[in-house]
This record gives C-alpha cells, structure tokens and sequence, in this order.
C-alpha cells in the first residue's frame, strides 16, 4: 500500500475534522499542559510505537459521584464549580491497559462540556476521560470525543446523574469495554491534569469517537450550563504522535 494510504488510515475517526477551521483560546505559560488542539502541523506518524493493550471487564460495576470543588462555599450545592465532574469509581481490578510492559490500572472516568480536546478547532458535545495509574503511580488517560448519534454504554452511564450534595448512584453491570470505540489507533502526546494542580508527565491517548443520545448530551450540559472543560493550552513544542494500523 502506498504511504498515503497508510498514513490516512492511521489517523483515528476523531482526526477526520483536523481541517475545520478556528482555534480556542490558549492560556497557560507552562511547558506541557493539557489540554491541547490537535493541528495537522502537530502530527507525526510513528510506526514504531508500542501497542496499548486494553483489558477492560464487560461486568463492572462502580458508583458515580459529583466530584465537588466547593464543598467550603456556603452554596456550594446549588453553584456549579469549572472543575467539577460526574466521575464513575471503577471497582479495583475491573479494567487495565498494558504500555511497554507496565500495567496501568482503571480507576474511574469522569466528563467535560464541551470537550477539553479539540482537533483543528473542533469541539465535540462531550469528552470522557478514562484515568489509569501504574504501581508506581504513573498516569495515562485515554480521551474520547463523544458527540450525538446512537445510544451507547455511556448513556447507561450517564442516565442518572449524581447530585452534588447527595447519594452516589450505583451500577451493578457496566460493560466497560465498550465505552471505547471499536478503532482502537490513538493519538498520543504528554500533558497534565485538566484540574489542579495540573500535574504534568499525565501521558494521553486520544481515540476516535463514541456516540450518545442528544439526551444524554442535554442532561450533562442542563447540569453543567456554563461547561467544565480547560481551555486549550500551548502546544510549545510538543508532537502529536500517531500509530499505524495494526492490520
């Protein structure tokens, strides 16, 4: 197959709209934060890089939370904070990728309006975070764009959202591998946490997209009327590096 071929079918779903147009805002000094708009100058194609390996169980179960950032604000309950998030608590060992050796355990995933990640500009309705840690405590997340279309695993998810000051909301059977898209080629490049303190040296793997229900989509952002995702921060120098197929 010629080069271009393979290149164009190394790029994920998600990096189909690299070439709309518009660019948000970027506003941190500091060297590698996250998040980032992904532009076809940022990218290389690496075939050298190692396969993520993703063992996620098909019968989890967890409790989704509302993660607060103002539990000290006397209205606290009723203001919604930047940073705060619907995050699901994954039960210990329901999920894991593998990286060159190194195991990397799922311990929740949370969501941002619109999405953190944009690609030539791009934002989709939602972003889902899944955050792994290592023994070592080491971080690697994998970013999905979520945008409307047909239901999916997420909506199950998403169907009850937890309230700020209140109960949890349990789910007893949550197929977590299929909260990823069925494409698994990533996007990888070194950041930071979206949320302080924004710890540098997270690694990021960006997949193609999933789809929700405009439902699903409204109740988050009915919670979230401003949003709750980061600006785009700087790239400064740092490369998007993209895989080559695994055929």
């Amino acid at each position: 197959m010629a080069r271009k071929g393979i290149v164009a079918l190394a790029v994920p779903v998600v990096l189909s709209a690299l070439m709309t147009a518009g660019v948000a805002p970027a506003r941190s000094q500091a060297p590698s934060q996250s998040p980032i708009d992904i532009t076809p100058a940022s990218i290389r194609v690496d075939p050298h890089l190692p396969p993520l390996q993703i063992s996620y169980g098909h019968h989890a179960a967890g409790d989704l939370h509302y993660v607060r950032k103002d539990a000290a604000a006397t209205d606290g309950c009723a203001v919604r904070d930047h940073e705060e998030t619907e995050e699901f608590e994954v039960e210990p060992g329901a999920g894991h990728v593998t990286l060159s050796g190194v195991r990397y355990d799922l311990v929740q995933f949370h969501f941002h309006t619109p999405s953190e990640h944009r690609f030539g500009g791009h934002a989709d309705p939602l972003e889902m975070h899944l955050v792994h840690r290592s023994a070592a405590g080491a971080l690697l997340v994998v970013g999905v764009p979520l945008r409307v279309g047909a239901a999916s695993t997420v909506d199950k998810v998403l169907s009850r959202l937890a309230p700020e000051c209140g109960e949890e909301v349990h789910l007893a059977d949550i197929d977590l591998n299929t909260l990823l898209p069925v494409n698994r080629a990533t996007a990888r490049y070194t950041g930071s946490l979206t949320t302080a303190p924004f710890t540098e040296g997270v690694q990021w793997f960006l997949m193609g997209e999933k789809t929700v229900t405009q439902a699903t989509v409204s109740r988050f952002q009915g919670l979230f009327h401003g949003g709750n995702a980061r600006p785009v921060q700087p790239l400064n120098g740092r490369t998007v590096r993209v895989e080559l197929p695994h055929l």
